[in-house]
């Protein structure tokens, strides 16, 4: 029972913190992708624009490219080309994606999830 309560003060803050703006406003498929995002990137791993198109367990390949266009428009993820290759496009988290996860790590551990 505690664990849940954790988990609802932690739902709780973070919907506070959303309500007031301090977080950019993102469906749940557009949080989702960038997740999986910044979890690839963050273990050397980045992502092609082709792999996200497969992640059909978030969404169908026409919502995730119209949400790959929404995180990029908003500034939360960029896509770059690495080496000479300039048929791969590789989805990177931005700083602004960084400073997001940060206040969501802040938010955590307020609640006391942190590990």
């Amino acid at each position: 029972m505690k664990n849940q309560h954790i988990y609802i003060k932690f739902l709780t803050l973070l919907h506070a913190i959303e309500g007031k703006g301090e977080l950019p406003e993102l469906d749940l498929d557009a949080k989702r992708l960038l997740e999986v995002i910044a979890v690839h990137h963050s273990q050397s791993k980045p992502m092609t624009v082709s792999d996200a198109m497969g992640l059909n367990h978030i969404a169908s390949p026409a919502t995730i490219h119209r949400k790959l266009d929404l995180l990029r428009d908003i500034g939360m993820i960029d896509t770059v080309f690495e080496g000479t290759n300039r048929r791969t496009k590789f989805l990177v988290p931005t700083e602004q994606a960084h400073q997001y996860f940060q206040t969501v790590g802040n938010v955590m551990e307020k609640a006391g999830l942190a590990i």
